[in-house]
């Protein structure tokens, strides 16, 4: 074997011995500090402009099956999601007709920074009568609607909690 061929050969495991050292710091280091959770809200700022474009877009039959606020429901009608226990104490989010997502994936609604949350724990949708519905994603520690583990979508009652880990989600009007 040529000094040539040796060197290359002796380079080429020393690259890879250093990007195995780096991968294995970038591990222990989202054990020790966890994942990072950035401010989404600039975001959600910058995409509200064209959400009321589309919807202004809608066909009338589709802007008509969105849960509208009047009526003897809409009195009763939460109108948010109040983080009330857990890391994100005092965080809310308002209810528009929209699925909310909540896991510990960077893409969720509420983002769980929570070792009992799996990626995709829940997600909290209306109905087409206008009330809100809980439903577990097939998560490994379970969602709990007030005290109760969920096995099926379930009708979420005003005020009630649902606990994930150490986060418990409230509706509010």
């Amino acid at each position: 074997m040529s000094e040539l061929t040796l060197t290359v050969m002796r380079l080429g495991f020393l690259a890879v011995l250093w990007l195995f050292v780096i991968v294995a710091v970038q591990v222990i280091r989202s054990d020790l500090f966890g994942t990072r959770v950035t401010q989404r809200g600039s975001r959600r700022e910058a995409g509200r402009p064209q959400q009321q474009a589309a919807r202004q877009a809608a066909p009338p039959q589709q802007r008509q099956q969105q849960p509208s606020g009047g009526g003897r429901r809409g009195r009763n009608a939460p109108t948010k999601l109040v983080v009330s226990e857990g890391i994100l104490t005092g965080t809310t989010v308002a209810l528009q007709g929209q699925t909310i997502t909540l896991g510990r994936a960077h893409d969720s609604t509420i983002v769980l920074d929570d070792d009992y949350a799996s990626s995709r724990h829940a997600r909290i949708y209306p109905d087409r009568d206008g009330q809100w519905i809980v439903e577990d994603l097939g998560s490994t520690n379970g969602t709990y609607l007030d005290r109760s583990r969920l096995t099926t979508p379930t009708p979420i009652p005003l005020g009630a909690p649902i606990r994930i880990g150490k986060t418990v989600i409230e509706l509010r009007k």
